[in-house]
């Protein structure tokens, strides 16, 4: 029952209505999720509601060599794709394609997808998709990094998609590899959403904004912004269990403004941003997902942009995958830092998950 305001100032409604879980209108709903109890080549996810925008979360624990790729509701035909590995050349060779690639790395390690899909019925399907590889355990390796979009068309595309299928054509996935599938529809009015909100700070003073601790959940999306007081320094991002680590546990691969991607090892943090801007306009903004299970090196896959004064200076950019190579505990706390001893003069940072 929504709330209804009468004449006489008197309001009726449910208990529900006021006790703190009011209806989420078109929030992400988990519509779909297959978790492998053995070793298998395919996750399969099917049996999707009806949803205008799906997101797909891939947890790939790799049994041995990997060859990651999808295919939507059983069609084995009409896929093009465009991938980027590591920053390197686009690659367009996937055109007609029975399959839509995720990855191109062909080694023995865990992997990270989130994608995006377009759903509207009668239109051919859009898809974009960003991918973390563990790469070699340990802080001593940079993680791998992958952008993929893939139009899926012909006459399959009529129906929406209702079926998603993982597939390892290397040596499968192991037992624990999941796919999540959540759906979202602006029509949608529910108390389900799958991200929930597990942390929220603001700057008060100083170079550090830190979540506090949360509740770990195996998926965890974060969201920040900050001011800069200075042009010198940079932001990066910190985790830990219970406290932040700011040993010398963290790899990153990072591309900014489209330059030769960079690979960073045995750092004391994830680089959000790597290139200042002038102290009156340096506002700043990320977003990252990360894989948070406990007895695997954590997997980061982060955006970010970077205001600079004038409407004559376009912004700047930076893609970044990290990890932390923790594999006994869960984060439970994050904290972003200015780097190079300026402070923030403002910003905040929040924090969702599930698992």
């Amino acid at each position: 029952m929504a709330i209804t305001y009468h004449a006489g100032r008197r309001i009726q409604g449910t208990q529900a209505d006021f006790d703190g879980t009011p209806a989420v209108s078109g929030g992400w709903k988990e519509v779909g999720r297959t978790t492998l109890g053995s070793t298998q080549t395919t996750i399969d996810v099917s049996s999707l509601d009806d949803k205008r925008y799906l997101m797909v979360l891939i947890d790939g624990q790799i049994a041995g060599s990997t060859n990651s790729a999808y295919i939507l509701n059983n069609s084995t035909s009409g896929y093009a794709t465009r991938k980027n590995y590591n920053g390197g050349t686009d690659n367009v060779s996937d055109v007609n394609f029975s399959l839509a690639r995720t990855n191109g790395w062909g080694q023995a390690l865990p992997e990270f997808n989130v994608m995006y899909m377009s759903n509207l019925v009668n239109k051919d399907k859009s898809i974009i998709n960003h991918g973390v590889g563990q790469s070699t355990a340990g802080a001593g390796a940079s993680p791998t990094r992958s952008e993929i979009v893939t139009k899926w068309t012909g006459t399959d595309v009529i129906d929406q998609i209702t079926a998603v299928d993982y597939n390892n054509s290397g040596s499968g996935y192991a037992s624990g590899s999941e796919v999540v599938v959540l759906g979202y529809d602006p029509d949608d009015s529910h108390t389900s959403n799958f991200w929930t909100e597990l942390a929220s700070a603001d700057w008060s003073s100083g170079y550090q904004i830190n979540s506090g601790t949360f509740t770990a959940k195996k998926y965890l999306r974060i969201q920040g912004w900050y001011k800069n007081a200075a042009n010198t320094g940079y932001a990066r991002f910190r985790v830990g269990n219970n406290t932040i680590d700011d040993d010398v546990h963290y790899a990153n691969r990072y591309n900014s403004n489209g330059t030769s991607e960079t690979g960073e090892i045995n750092n004391d943090a994830i680089y959000v941003n790597v290139t200042n801007t002038d102290a009156s306009s340096g506002l700043g903004f990320f977003n990252m997902f990360i894989i948070n299970n406990a007895s695997n090196e954590k997997l980061v896959i982060g955006h970010h942009t970077l205001a600079v004064s004038g409407v004559a200076n376009a912004p700047i950019r930076q893609e970044t995958v990290a990890k932390w190579n923790e594999t006994s505990d869960q984060i439970n706390v994050v904290e972003l830092h200015r780097y190079g001893g300026n402070n923030f003069t403002a910003g905040g940072i929040k924090v969702w998950g599930s698992n």
